[in-house]
């Protein structure tokens, strides 16, 4: 029987670099006390995410430029800031978001996205996995190059796999995880409260009910432990609902920071947890894809 601490962050990071190292350590240090072996940090934990989501006219040269200017910098898998974050990390499993420089995927027009919005998986002995985020909402994808793949990679804790944010919404992008051998799931987010209809009340919000239905639902349907970040507080025109949480894999939420910042620590035994859940019911085993609708089109 194998114990770990699991550790999620719902924080407030934005465009300063230094601010957002200074959270990391203090982060990763109470981590450290708690026992933990794996702490995940919010999409765009370096840089802060987009000041706000929706369209517009990509094709306008005034317009692009300003989004441009209002983007977070665009960091390298390889370079000094994700090697300070290693040297933070040191023996610990550190989830963060990025900027992703993506100017060798991208196009040459520069009305043509060059970053990624990217999760990455590290120790202090380099990098383990990397995530591109695939599914895009509200414009996102005229700031951002669309990741293409879901894959699971090897840890000092375990297998595990990465999600960001809208990426959970999809339950092909867990499943893919889990049928890759993903025994524990990260999910990193920047998820807003909602714009329209929106409560004063961020316990009443009904994007932050999505986000905690998706949570619990991922974990249930793939039998796995659940470890979700989300961003706290402001940023621009932005107000995210926080609610970090573990979840294990029968939906039961095991700790949650609610709508304020802080850590989500719970102390799981994971091969216990998925056997036990898996014993009778295995999900992944009883699945009949031969069955499901693989069609592209979509019927109204």
């Amino acid at each position: 029987m194998t114990v770990i601490t699991v550790a999620a962050a719902a924080e407030n990071f934005g465009r300063d670099l230094e601010q957002a190292y200074r959270t990391i350590e203090r982060l990763a240090d109470e981590a450290r006390a708690a026992g933990a072996g794996l702490l995940v940090l919010p999409e765009a934990a370096l840089g802060g995410y987009l000041s706000s989501l929706g369209g517009g006219d990509s094709t306008d040269p005034d317009v692009w430029a300003e989004r441009i200017s209002a983007l977070p910098p665009a960091l390298s898998l390889d370079g000094p800031e994700l090697a300070r974050v290693r040297s933070i990390a040191r023996e610990l499993v550190i989830c963060l978001g990025i900027c992703e420089d993506g100017t060798s995927a991208g196009g040459s027009d520069s009305a043509t996205p060059t970053r990624y919005n990217t999760a990455v998986a590290l120790t202090g002995d380099g990098l383990l996995g990397v995530h591109r985020k695939v599914h895009q909402p509200l414009g996102e994808n005229l700031s951002y190059l669309a990741g293409e793949s879901f894959d699971a990679f090897d840890t000092p804790i375990g297998r595990m796999g990465m999600l960001i944010c809208y990426d959970k919404a999809f339950p092909e992008a867990a499943r893919a995880l889990a049928l890759d051998g993903a025994e524990i799931i990260a999910c990193l987010s920047a998820w807003p409260a909602a714009r329209t209809a929106a409560s004063p009340d961020l316990t009443q919000d009904r994007w932050k009910r999505r986000f905690d239905l998706f949570d619990r639902a991922r974990a249930l349907e793939n039998q796995v432990v659940w470890v979700s970040a989300n961003q706290s507080g402001n940023f621009g025109s932005l107000r995210f609902v926080a609610s970090a949480k573990v979840v294990d894999p029968g939906g039961e939420v095991l700790a949650d920071t609610g709508i304020t910042a802080g850590l989500a620590i719970a102390s799981v035994d994971v091969d216990h947890l998925l056997s036990t859940a898996r014993r009778s019911m295995f999900h992944l085993r009883d699945r009949r894809p031969e069955t499901y609708i693989t069609s592209t089109v979509l019927h109204a």
